[in-house]
């Protein structure tokens, strides 16, 4: 006969494990402590088999004969109740252990070992940071409307940029899940057009030749520390990233040859980068050796030589300077070189682009003129610190106008 919760909760212990049959193979085992336990009986190919289904009260009579079907509908698909419930635990035990956490974490080892920028590895650990809110769930389970909810999480603080930046950073771990086996898709992929798109904002720069001889004055008068004074009298020069030229290596550079060689996992487009050395920087560098050579880096930190000097150094001395936010930063005197050496005319802008280390779309093309216009390159940043010490002597001539000295 069928049991009732009735008969159920007045089965008492025995000296011995016993059973209480309900129906259709599903039984009660009480045991002597008292604790009772579903399970059903089946034929599976020839053998006798049984699953635990729960433990009573925790699972009652009813919920007991729901699972007690759906093992029986498995049985009538084929399909063993207890080796497809070992499955769905083996799958559960995988999904914990492959997280987006895990997978991201997994990939920056990737970005490690494929030589990746130390600046570009620092940001995709401070971009898995923000991504706090999706790491401990499993990746095949993150619906684009999770992802969704952790980037307007960042867009309601009005990190628009950092929003976006996230987005790209979540569909690349996704699609090295995918590519490893262990994700489906990639979630962020539905999600375009679904974020507020950052206003773009450009470096600040100087571009009038009266401002930026003012610039390098005040850079020279600087009474701070005196590698960041060289640090900010060589980057107008050498036309470099920040991140490029502060973690520069003193063997990196080659003072006969004139030449500073930056390695390619330095470097933004992962190739590496040749900058000719003009007379004024060869002379910046000499004073800089007897300070922080010769070995290590060449702008090391004030309190240990074992650090690079810190990427906010030099924007804080321009702020003491009395240059605000919206006037000048490391990376727009790049934008500085670019503009002035346009308008000189004097110079093709490949050679100009190759100097900013700016990519060839035609990786071909762009092998080919980093050969072609070394040499011009070289007497373009000789002419280059030539007119900045023209500016700096106080006479603000046009680019166009300017005509270095034999």
């Amino acid at each position: 006969m069928a049991l009732s919760d009735v008969q159920i909760r007045s089965l008492k212990p025995a000296d011995k494990l016993y059973k209480v049959t309900d129906e259709k193979g599903l039984y009660l085992e009480v045991s002597p402590n008292g604790s009772k336990l579903w399970r059903y009986k089946y034929l599976y190919m020839g053998k006798n088999k049984r699953i635990a289904l729960g433990r009573y009260p925790e699972v009652g009579l009813a919920e007991a004969r729901r699972r007690r079907l759906e093992a029986r509908e498995n049985l009538d698909n084929r399909v063993d109740p207890l080796a497809n419930r070992k499955r769905e635990k083996l799958i559960a035990v995988y999904q914990a252990a492959n997280t987006f956490g895990d997978m991201a974490k997994e990939y920056l080892e990737k970005m490690v070992g494929d030589r990746r920028a130390e600046t570009t590895i620092s940001k995709a650990h401070w971009l898995l940071e923000q991504l706090k809110p999706i790491a401990d769930q499993p990746i095949t389970l993150l619906k684009p409307v999770d992802v969704l909810a952790a980037l307007k999480r960042l867009e309601a603080h009005g990190k628009f940029e950092t929003a976006r930046r996230c987005r790209s950073f979540a569909s690349r771990v996704f699609r090295y899940g995918v590519a490893t086996g262990r994700g489906e898709t990639d979630p962020t992929a539905m999600l375009r057009g679904a974020l507020v798109v950052p206003r773009t904002t450009h470096h600040a720069a100087l571009i009038e030749p009266k401002d930026v001889g003012e610039l390098l004055r005040a850079i020279d008068a600087y009474s701070g520390h005196k590698v960041t004074r060289l640090a900010m009298q060589v980057a107008p020069h050498v036309m470099s990233r920040p991140g490029e030229l502060r973690m520069a290596l003193w063997s990196e550079f080659d003072l006969e040859e004139a030449v500073w060689k930056v390695p390619a996992e330095r470097m933004k487009m992962r190739r590496p980068h040749m900058v000719p050395l003009s007379h004024q920087v060869l002379a910046y560098l000499e004073e800089l050796r007897s300070l922080t050579g010769p070995d290590g880096y060449v702008f090391p930190a004030f309190h240990t030589w074992k650090r690079p000097l810190s990427e906010n150094t030099i924007n804080q001395a321009f702020r003491r300077m009395g240059y605000g936010v919206g006037e000048v930063t490391p990376h727009g005197l790049r934008t500085t070189a670019s503009t002035l050496l346009n308008e000189s005319g004097k110079w093709s802008p490949d050679a100009i682009e190759r100097s900013l280390a700016h990519a060839d779309k035609d990786a071909v093309r762009g092998i080919y003129n980093r050969g072609k216009y070394w040499e011009e390159r070289v007497a373009m940043h000789q002419w280059w610190s030539d007119y900045l010490d023209q500016l700096r002597s106080g006479d603000a001539i046009s680019p166009m106008k300017y005509e270095r000295a034999a």
